[in-house]
């Protein structure tokens, strides 16, 4: 467990050092009035208390990404650990942070309207679309994921629509209520179930003291189809939301709405970024365990979900194991439901509609829930509807994230100089090439074209991705050479 409790140690640090680094380099003006206090209208735009706000967000962003992402990604070996905190500090963390704290300089933007600042307005047409999309996957993800999870643990025989339902009705009543009714009100509570799950398990390490492999034993796949699964880029789809996360960034103009000073911005966004990976890190340290040859129990073939409820019942009591499942499930619902909200409010900024009324926020909600709960009947009705759902929502995840860091890189050249875009322009690099390595490197059934496609020629595919993607960029800064300097 040596290994394990460096990269906490590393994780924690990172915040402090690193961290600090990134605020330093954006540049925080504590004196400058924040959005939720010049463009306060009660509903999203609330100032709120900075505890009160991190445990939003680290809600908001965690939901089951850090936790069966987390597990699935374990299947690789301890590539995974290493994943996990370099991703967090040096890639998660810094997306995160700075999206947030430029939507807060410029008004609370959605980050389709800071893609469109940085990117033209091509790409703030196109991302507009991706986005929305985006969110309700995470949606249909995020109400698929603890509805079924309810029905296998404390429903058994119950119609899974029932629970789909409920959760879609809880759903759009958040989504059009004030933020400070309720998200404001209870998912500071779940945050600290969530945060509470994962020191439960931390205990279980103490306890059980269970061999997890270490860092120098080796990086090797230990995938059970690791043929079909090589670490890159499968490992870097799988664990989204514990490492970097697209999906990160569209929740932060939320927060960035109800922020009352810039000094809060490190601890919300970087934080809660770091926070996450922690939790994502105890989870994969727990399920490395699981997939091991020491596990007392087999869990070849089994889902995310299910390896959930297997180290919940097996290490703990049945009162904490029933509290760590419904932790889990409270992480996909307070997730979903602030996915289809910024929905909402991404589709709201682009028609300029006034979501003060009540009946202007039904009037964008309402389609888009009609839309959720189709795609949501595909995925139940069809026995691999959710695993194809699923697939395209990790890549989307990470291609927003990818489109994200490029934006930020340009923010960067243009209001800070001195190279610091290097910061986030390596991620982006290479986030492009784990997004395009993927589409041509992953089999069909992974949503990929590594079947017809020999697979050095869909990393060379990648690669080629990448480099336009630096030429594109060593073009932008010559081109805009003076107004640089």
């Amino acid at each position: 467990m040596i290994t394990f409790f460096i990269a906490l140690a590393v994780l924690i640090l990172g915040y402090f050092v690193y961290g600090k680094l990134v605020e330093k380099v954006f540049g925080i003006d504590p004196q400058r009035p924040t959005p939720a206090i010049t463009m306060a209208d009660g509903v999203d735009y609330v100032p709120m208390k900075p505890w009160r706000i991190f445990l939003i967000q680290f809600l908001n962003i965690a939901g089951v990404g850090p936790i069966i992402g987390a597990i699935m990604g374990a299947q690789f070996g301890t590539a995974s650990f290493l994943w996990i905190v370099l991703g967090s500090i040096f890639a998660g963390a810094v997306h995160d942070y700075l999206a947030g704290m430029i939507s807060l300089r410029d008004k609370g933007a959605s980050l389709p309207e800071i893609h469109g600042t940085y990117l033209g307005n091509g790409a703030k047409q196109v991302m507009r679309a991706f986005t929305i999309i985006l969110m309700i996957l995470v949606g249909v993800v995020f109400v698929n994921t603890p509805a079924t999870l309810l029905n296998a643990n404390f429903t058994q025989g119950w119609n899974p629509y029932i629970w789909i339902i409920i959760i879609l009705v809880y759903y759009l009543i958040a989504t059009l209520l004030p933020i400070d009714k309720l998200i404001g009100k209870i998912y500071p509570i779940f945050g600290i179930l969530l945060l509470g799950m994962a020191v439960a398990i931390f205990v279980a390490f103490l306890i059980y003291k269970p061999e997890i492999p270490e860092l120098w034993s080796g990086m090797q796949n230990r995938h059970p189809d690791a043929t079909n699964n090589p670490i890159f880029p499968m490992m870097f789809i799988s664990i989204a939301c514990g490492a970097i996360s697209g999906f990160h960034a569209t929740q932060s103009p939320l927060m960035a709405r109800c922020m009352v000073n810039e000094k809060q911005g490190r601890p919300i966004f970087y934080g809660a970024m770091i926070t996450e990976g922690i939790v994502a890190l105890i989870w994969a340290a727990a399920a490395a365990y699981f997939f091991g040859p020491d596990s007392v129990v087999d869990v070849t073939g089994k889902s995310g979900a299910a390896i959930v409820g297997i180290i919940a019942n097996t290490w703990f009591t049945p009162v904490i194991a029933t509290i760590t499942i419904l932790g889990v499930i409270s992480a996909a619902v307070t997730s979903g439901d602030t996915a289809l909200r910024s929905a909402r409010l991404i589709i709201a900024d682009f028609m300029h509609f006034d979501q003060k009324p009540i009946k202007n926020r039904l009037i964008v909600a309402v389609p888009m829930f009609v839309v959720t709960a189709a795609i949501l009947v595909y995925s139940i009705s069809d026995a691999k509807g959710f695993q194809v759902i699923w697939r395209y929502f990790a890549w989307a995840n990470q291609v927003l994230a990818t489109v994200t860091l490029w934006a930020i890189s340009v923010y960067l050249a243009k209001n800070k100089g001195k190279l610091w875009y290097l910061i986030t322009l390596i991620p982006a690099l290479f986030m492009t090439m784990v997004t395009g390595c993927f589409l041509f490197v992953a089999k069909a059934a992974d949503g990929g074209l590594g079947s017809i496609l020999p697979r050095p020629v869909g990393y060379g595919i990648g690669a080629a991705f990448t480099v336009l993607g630096l030429v594109l960029f060593v073009s932008f800064l010559k081109k805009n050479q003076k107004a640089l300097s």
